[in-house]
């Protein structure tokens, strides 16, 4: 019968184009043929939250790419919370399914081909003129029968994610989710799309098609749990919504309030934080919809996985126990009551012979309870906690049950572990006995001798480490990656720069580079100014292309990138490696002043004899002039490297920006508009007199240096200046960093 059944089996196998074990068969090459690869199984799928990915219109020879596409959205995702701390609740499946054409259908438009692939993906909602372009769905039907070749996964306990073999910007999120496999920003729709799909979270966007703005909201109270019409004084006094959450600060930037906008709806209703991830892809989910995930993640598993059988009365002469799930980030709390008493300690396992049972019956609890700060309501905590209950009868005898102590399950050893993460193991149960495991931590003995063991209270040292369990004859042995990744910041050519701190008078761009010392994809962040952590994924066009700042941002499909206010600004920026170590951030400082005005003379090359700008804007452009240079009243000089060789006034000038260039004379401005010296040369004498916010930064200045009556008082925007001769009144103390804070001040009081 079992030579039958293993036959049977593997015709099934054939027959689908899958092999039993997830290999690929020698016809896996057809279109349509599927083969079902283990990414990562912590736990039998009956009692796990199975999300299994799968690809459309990946031919068989981009089977490669598709296995990089779900390494980075898996990476990605392990990088938010609270997929992160719940990493082992899930296992992960990738179905690789073999397209006879290349890409899906209507990518990026409704005119462009229609592909025959298996999963029919296609955007436009599958090439459908009423929908939205970026909307990718799919043949559900076609999804499910893939699905189903993943052994004990059902609806209830599974998740399916496709991605299409696009770089085109676009998901759904329903009862499935879709993204594009290879855009920019594609590894972050997953996530944002598994918020819709397991967490039943809404769209915070205040538009429904980008470009047209949404209107009015005018429905009722949402049942959405991160909507509302209420005021935070209604939701405090009401005990609704987020109002546990109130004034904290988000995970995804800023205090959890009240921000208007959200269910594609311009005003009228309300959102608990400025960016979460159901509204700008980049951000974390913040802490409302983090508690939401928590809740629907632990919902599809077994919280308790397996306990001592509880159906009928058990004697006082053995070993209960209740297997819990078990984090990456914390464990579970086991607490025991006897009869109604708690007993101190949190365990897996009670030896009831420890107990002293006095004769007759005794109602024997173990309450499994999830003490993750990422829940508050009671309710939620409540859904997260499970009991099982025995009777014990001291008159009865248990007898022998013949079983070994050793390993049944662990943490993945086929991956290396996080420096912070608890690892764990799941052993037998014998009756009589309760399994004790020996922890050793590069051959020292570390721990207790329980199931599991947090790394993060070691404080390891940077590096590769090999722990170990052992346990009767079974030794389970990991790497311990104590290594964080290290991130690296390239800057676009500044105007001026010292050390970690740059001036900018226009965009600029920013590439960081997350590197690790193992294989995986490393997860990029940055932050400016405190606000929240944002993936670094390139620009939304290009992976490969640099992040770019600007004072009014630069608009993409009618979204806002990159805006940043004119001011003083802190980047900070960090990795996360595979293995889920941070490394330590970094940061930088940057200082964006007004640009030059926009030129309405330009002169190049050679000018001899004096120059009189007495309108307009004169741009001195790599110029080579040789006499005085005088700006009257209301007129602009902007010189951009090149060399004066004479002395230049200013008087009552709209604006004079000296950037990079050289100058052979003093040099002396008085109640000029704007007066930005940034990097030049002056081989004269300086003199600043009521200027407003005059700028002298990254210059030497040769001559004596003099400044009365600015308001206020020139700013090297924290990049020094080199100064030969005497100092006199405000600019006496000019040096490293002066007059920064001031400038930023004056700056944020105009915004």
């Amino acid at each position: 019968m079992r030579i039958l059944a293993v036959l049977v089996m593997m015709l099934a196998a054939a027959v689908l184009g899958v092999s039993p074990a997830g290999g690929v068969l020698a016809d896996a090459a057809e279109p349509g043929a599927a083969t079902v690869v283990p990414v990562q199984v912590t736990g039998a799928p009956e009692k796990r939250f199975n999300l299994i990915v799968m690809g459309d219109g990946y031919t068989g020879a981009e089977q490669e790419k598709f296995r990089q596409d779900v390494d980075r959205h898996l990476n990605v995702m392990w990088s938010i919370e609270p997929f992160k701390s719940y990493r082992n609740y899930l296992n992960v499946y990738r179905i690789d399914i073999v397209s006879g054409e290349s890409g899906i259908s209507c990518d990026p438009g409704l005119s462009s081909p229609r592909r025959t692939t298996p999963l029919s993906m296609g955007f436009w909602g599958r090439c459908n003129p009423g929908s939205v372009q970026r909307l990718i769905t799919m043949d559900n039907t076609a999804a499910t029968r893939y699905a189903n070749l993943v052994t004990g996964t059902s609806s209830a306990n599974r998740q399916i994610l496709a991605l299409g073999n696009s770089g085109t910007y676009g998901g759904a999120g329903g009862a499935y989710a879709t993204a594009s496999g290879s855009n920019a920003m594609s590894a972050l729709i997953s996530p944002h799309e598994l918020g819709h799909s397991l967490g039943g979270l809404q769209d915070e966007y205040d538009y429904y098609q980008r470009g047209v703005p949404g209107g009015p909201y005018t429905g009722r109270e949402p049942d959405s749990a991160h909507h509302t019409l209420l005021t935070e004084r209604e939701m405090l006094d009401r005990r609704a919504k987020w109002w546990r959450w109130l004034g904290e600060p988000s995970e995804s930037g800023g205090p959890i309030a009240r921000y208007e906008g959200g269910l594609y709806a311009g005003t009228g209703v309300w959102r608990p934080s400025a960016h979460s991830i159901m509204k700008s892809l980049g951000y974390y989910f913040d802490q409302v919809g983090r508690e939401v995930m928590t809740e629907r993640i632990t919902a599809k598993t077994m919280v308790i996985q397996d306990a001592t059988p509880t159906g009928a009365p058990v004697g006082a002469d053995r070993v209960l126990w209740a297997e819990p799930m078990r984090p990456v980030s914390h464990g579970l709390v086991t607490t025991w009551t006897v009869d109604g008493e708690e007993l101190d300690g949190d365990r897996d396992a009670l030896d009831l012979r420890t107990l002293g049972l006095a004769p007759g019956t005794h109602t024997v609890t173990a309450t499994v309870t999830d003490p993750t700060d990422f829940v508050r309501d009671p309710a939620v905590r409540d859904s997260m906690t499970r009991t099982r209950t025995w009777t014990v009868d001291t008159s009865l005898t248990t007898p022998p049950d013949g079983v070994e102590p050793g390993f049944v399950s662990s943490t993945p050893v086929h991956r290396p572990v996080g420096r912070d993460e608890v690892v764990y193991v799941e052993t037998t149960h014998p009756v009589a006995t309760v399994p004790e495991v020996t922890w050793r931590l590069d051959g020292e003995r570390v721990g207790g001798s329980g199931t599991d063991l947090d790394l993060g209270a070691l404080a390891l040292s940077a590096g590769a480490h090999e722990l170990t369990a052992s346990l009767g004859g079974d030794t389970l042995t990991w790497t311990v990656d104590a290594t964080p990744p290290t991130t690296a910041y390239e800057l676009s050519e500044p105007l001026a720069r010292a050390g970690d701190t740059y001036v900018y008078n226009g965009p600029f761009t920013m590439r960081l580079t997350g590197a690790d010392d193992r294989d995986g994809h490393v997860v990029p962040e940055s932050r400016v100014d405190g606000d929240g952590w944002f993936n670094y994924f390139g620009w939304p066009t290009s992976s490969e292309l640099p992040w770019t700042f600007s004072e009014d941002g630069t608009v993409i499909d009618h979204l806002v990138f990159g805006k940043l206010p004119r001011g003083r600004h802190t980047v900070e920026y960090r990795s996360i490696d595979a293995a889920g170590n941070h490394g330590a951030p970094g940061e930088f400082t940057v200082t964006t002043i007004a640009p030059p005005p926009a030129c309405t003379r330009t002169i190049t090359g050679e000018h001899r004899g004096p120059l009189a700008v007495t309108g307009g804007v004169t741009c001195l452009d790599g110029a080579r002039v040789t006499g005085p240079v005088v700006v009257g009243r209301g007129a602009s000089l902007v010189v951009t490297g090149g060399r004066v060789t004479g002395t230049l006034t200013a008087s009552e000038a709209a604006a004079v920006h000296l950037l990079g260039a050289r100058l052979d004379g003093a040099f002396s401005a008085d109640r000029t508009g704007s007066l930005h010296i940034v990097s030049a040369d002056v081989r004269g004498a300086v003199l600043l007199t009521g200027n407003d916010a005059p700028v002298l930064s990254g210059s030497t200045v040769r001559g004596a240096l003099a400044c009365t009556g600015n308001t206020p008082a020139p700013a090297d925007l924290g990049v020094p200046n080199a100064l030969r001769g005497a100092g006199a009144g405000q600019c006496r103390e000019l040096r490293d960093g002066a007059g920064g804070e001031r400038y930023e001040a004056v700056q944020h009081l105009g915004e």
